[in-house]
């Protein structure tokens, strides 16, 4: 379902189609990318922290509607919360990487391009596409907010660090092939400020203002459902641009994609799973568990992308890797949106918010 109907519950034509929209999004991306000439330079000749200007901005435009959206000042309610602040940390910085990371050297031990770049992936936690897979799934707003918060900072602190860890450290401990990552701390706050920060902002300051003028039930029900679908225009725009930059490369070379698809899928699908069962362990309600479960599946393939084209270069086999990311992970996570809302029924906690 469109982020709309998360508010009315009603299913749009948006709604009901929307795998049709995104699948018909990738296609015509890699179409795209390899009927055009030139297209994929183009794309990224206009940059921001690294990733392409289109790509930021669509990234922008579908973060903004459901940033305006949460309710600011419920944000004490969700800090209070420890198990799900700690378990969202354990499993975004502990075992995120350490499964991708050996998923990476069980499915590619003979491609240590693709492997490295599998285990940037495994660093990035999501703090972009993750929003939207939460609230089609019609989890906590506020937790997604705070977890993603949370996690920014910790990808600021932490990311070059793992980064030697797991490439450089523990590979050599193991016995294994050693590779070496040089990003710096300053190029990865950039890419949080601008790809939170600024959606951020501007969704604080429309609910402050938007409710100071309007009112909080005029502003919920008149003003969001009028921005809603800029999020899913912004998603399905995202994912055109994403594909088209590689789609030549996709199309030219299959084998190496389902390589890659494989440990990506199964990352993807034990994270949401490791999640899902922890929040019902802990009991948690159903908003917060499916809002622990995407935060722990999702990853930010754009700063993976980023620091594997700045690291290595646009046309090594780590970008490809990145690249392949999203390919893998709209449909996968989609699919698990639908998961999550069949199970939304049979779920036995649930919040009511007025």
């Amino acid at each position: 379902m469109s982020v709309d109907s998360v508010t009315d519950r009603r299913l749009t034509t948006l709604d009901r189609f929307l795998p049709v929209w995104i699948i018909l999004a990738m296609v015509t991306g890699i179409g795209l990318g390899r009927l055009v000439p030139g297209l994929g330079v183009g794309l990224s000749a206009i940059e921001v922290q690294g990733v392409s200007l289109p790509i930021a901005l669509g990234l922008l435009v579908m973060m903004y509607p459901v940033l305006a959206k949460v309710r600011y000042d419920r944000l004490g309610h969700v800090t209070s919360d420890k198990p799900l602040l700690i378990s969202s940390l354990v499993l975004n910085w502990v075992v995120g990487p350490a499964v991708m990371f050996a998923l990476a050297w069980i499915f590619l031990p003979d491609l240590p391009e693709y492997r490295t770049g599998l285990i940037i992936v495994g660093l990035a936690r999501c703090i972009a596409m993750v929003i939207i897979w939460n609230d089609l799934a019609c989890g906590d707003r506020e937790a997604a907010a705070v977890l993603v918060a949370i996690n920014s900072f910790f990808q600021v602190i932490a990311f070059a660090g793992l980064g030697w860890f797991y490439l450089n450290v523990l590979p050599g401990w193991l016995g294994l092939t050693q590779a070496h990552l040089d990003v710096s701390a300053g190029s990865i706050a950039g890419s949080v400020l601008v790809f939170l920060g600024i959606p951020l902002v501007a969704g604080f300051l429309s609910r402050r203002f938007g409710e100071r003028r309007w009112g909080r039930k005029a502003y919920e029900t008149s003003f969001l459902p009028k921005i809603g679908p800029l999020a899913l225009y912004g998603l399905l725009f995202t994912i055109v641009v994403l594909f088209a930059l590689q789609g030549d490369q996709i199309t030219r070379r299959p084998v190496d994609v389902a390589r890659i698809a494989i440990p990506l899928l199964a990352y993807f699908v034990i994270m949401w799973g490791a999640g899902y069962l922890l929040g019902r362990a802990l009991r948690l309600s159903y908003q917060r568990t499916t809002t622990l479960a995407f935060t722990a599946a999702g990853n930010n393939f754009e700063l993976a992308i980023a620091v594997s084209i700045a690291t290595f270069g646009a046309a090594s086999g780590q970008a490809l890797a990145g690249v392949i990311g999203p390919l893998i992970e709209v449909p996968a996570l989609i699919g698990l949106v639908y998961v999550s809302l069949a199970l939304r029924r049979r779920y036995p906690h649930q919040e009511v918010f007025t």
